[in-house]
């Protein structure tokens, strides 16, 4: 497909580009039949603005670029959609990649941002340590990154984030205030950094009531339902006995859940069940499944917030936000 260009309809009308460049922005030094005559065959050729180029030429692009990790589950759509709102109506465009759980594709779409000169990166990691020097190169680039909810944990950047590790251990300490003595850890994968702080807190919850700790009980896999499914399965064949669990994210909890009942188990009474993220998938299952729900909107917004200031103002230092997270109580505890 070709594209209509200036120098196309100044070919037409035998005047220079710079005239035609004038006679488009309503430049008065350009006599009014000539503006009409550009204007008229712009329209009549179809001729649209070139609007990368013109931000290139004043070195920004206005497009930011966000990374996920993957958008099966809604979590991320929502925030995505939630940073989009903000952007564009800032007057920013967006590209949208995932990474797959996949470090390699991760480092790709970096480069992807990189190439398109996108003057901002907003992103969730797929893993703690692998892509770091990447994301230190781009921001020694002048491409500032904002990273929300999976974070580098040991690098200076901007970052929004809930604390995993205080509302995890609420919850943990609930099922035990409620009788629960045997609880199932299903915990998220090591590459996740966030992992390290929820079993931190199932572990810490445990010691606060003197229950000993036992690594049976905590088994690390990808958030996914079928992964609940498989891991309950092994503990119901090997007889461990337990009555509660807690899980990394809700998928897991789902899947544990449903082959639970699948097993005639009762939900809650014979197996509590809660989780981490809270959309609605939770609500969609029965019983409704209890869950630590994270702020999507709000985890958006104030990424989206985040970058506009950074973009704003480059030299201003860089913040870690923590946003608050609610504990929604339902029928599976």
């Amino acid at each position: 497909m070709k594209y209509i260009t200036i120098k196309d309809i100044a070919a037409q009308l035998n005047i220079s580009k710079s005239t035609v460049s004038r006679a488009l922005a309503g430049d008065n030094n350009v006599s009014a039949e000539t503006r009409d005559k550009v204007m008229a065959l712009a329209n009549e050729l179809g001729y649209k603005r070139n609007e990368l180029a013109a931000n290139l030429r004043h070195n920004q692009s206005r497009t930011i670029g966000i990374i996920v990790p993957e958008m099966l589950t809604p979590f991320f759509l929502y925030v995505i959609i939630s940073i989009q709102k903000v952007l564009n109506e800032n007057g920013f465009k967006v590209i949208i990649t995932q990474s797959h759980e996949d470090i390699q594709a991760e480092s790709y779409n970096l480069q992807l941002m990189d190439d398109y000169r996108v003057d901002g990166i907003i992103m969730s990691i797929c893993h703690k340590e692998q892509n770091v020097k990447e994301y230190i190169r781009l921001e020694k680039k002048g491409i500032p990154i904002v990273f929300f909810d999976r974070v580098p944990p040991d690098m200076y950047a901007s970052k929004v984030i809930v604390n995993d590790y205080l509302k995890s251990f609420f919850m943990v300490e609930r099922l035990i205030r409620s009788g629960r003595k045997r609880i199932v850890h299903l915990a998220g994968p090591d590459r996740i950094p966030n992992t390290a702080e929820r079993k931190r807190a199932y572990k810490d919850a445990l010691a606060k009531f003197k229950i000993p700790y036992d690594p049976e009980l905590v088994i690390d896999g990808e958030n996914e339902r079928s992964e609940g499914e498989r891991v309950i399965r092994i503990f119901l064949k090997k007889n461990i006995p337990f009555d509660a669990i807690f899980c990394f994210g809700e998928t897991l909890a789902i899947g544990a859940l449903n082959y639970l009942q699948s097993e005639g188990i009762k939900i809650p009474e014979d197996v509590a069940i809660c989780g981490f993220s809270g959309t609605y998938l939770g609500t969609i299952v029965t019983p409704q499944l209890t869950a630590v729900q994270q702020p999507f909107e709000e985890m958006g917004r104030v990424s989206a917030e985040l970058m506009i200031e950074r973009l704003n103002n480059p030299d201003a230092p860089c913040q870690t936000i923590t946003l608050d997270a609610e504990m929604v109580i339902r029928q599976s505890t």
